[in-house]
């Protein structure tokens, strides 16, 4: 395949670099990522969760993964932040009886002062006073984090010298900061894990759509980086990379 028709390629992949929600399908069999993470986040979210327990989605994407926890939507709200996710979300969770709310700054949360037994985050941005604030004596928080490190061998491949999108990022820094607000970190555990991309146009795809870590990435701008990448699959059959992962379970003290 000559240069130019590769660029074609690459720019329509470019093109088409929109989501709703959370939904990486368009690249799901080119890519492959956290299929070996040595925790289940679904699981150890169903660890603490009854019934009965009000619980919260922090920046919950779609919808897509609060839904696939079957609580009672009269027991269940959460926010979201991205536009074209809370259109999504208004449409999707509001008919249900969930109470969803708009929020992007995540230090002004519109919620009651203990209102929650269980919050809950998956790759979303927090604020930990005010996960002390909204949730009861006793609550859980959970979060399922992206560290700093994520990706950096991809970015340096297409934008070198890109500083960290997030610095400090990590299960030492992050576990301290919940401490220093009084929270007790019940569980924490971090890990590198790989993620692969067997063509250039679903890395193209991709770098689009995570803007905080490609940012001002385009084809046009990155071609040489991209022919770069071309040659390792070629040569290798693969391009790949590392992620970064941190997870945190922590409880507000008793009468906190």
């Amino acid at each position: 395949m000559d240069i130019q028709e590769l660029k074609r390629l690459w720019m329509a992949e470019e093109e088409q670099a929109h989501i709703h929600g959370w939904d990486f399908s368009h690249i799901n069999d080119r890519y492959q990522e956290e299929e070996d993470l040595p925790w289940d986040y679904r699981e150890i979210v169903r660890t603490y969760l009854c019934e009965e327990a009000e619980l919260l989605d922090i920046d919950t994407g779609g919808g897509e993964f609060l839904l696939s926890l079957n609580h009672p939507h009269h027991h269940t709200a959460a926010t979201e932040g991205y536009p074209p996710n809370v259109e999504l979300c208004r449409k999707l969770l509001l008919p249900l009886g969930i109470r969803f709310r708009e929020m992007a700054d995540h230090s002004r949360m519109p919620f009651k002062d203990g209102e929650f037994d269980l919050v809950i985050n998956r790759h979303g941005d927090y604020c930990s006073s005010e996960l002390w604030r909204i949730l009861k004596s006793g609550g859980i928080f959970i979060t399922e984090q992206v560290g700093e490190d994520n990706d950096r061998d991809l970015v340096e491949l297409l934008l070198p010298g890109t500083p960290k999108p997030f610095p400090g990022w990590n299960l030492q820094t992050q576990s301290k900061a919940l401490q220093a607000q009084g929270f007790q970190v019940l569980r924490g555990e971090e890990c590198f894990r790989p993620i692969r991309f067997y063509d250039v146009g679903a890395l193209v795809w991709f770098a689009r759509i995570i803007e905080w870590e490609f940012p001002d990435f385009s084809v046009e701008g990155c071609f040489d980086r991209l022919l770069e990448a071309q040659r390792i699959l070629e040569n290798k059959g693969v391009i790949e990379g590392r992620i970064h992962r941190f997870l945190m379970v922590a409880q507000k003290g008793q009468g906190g």
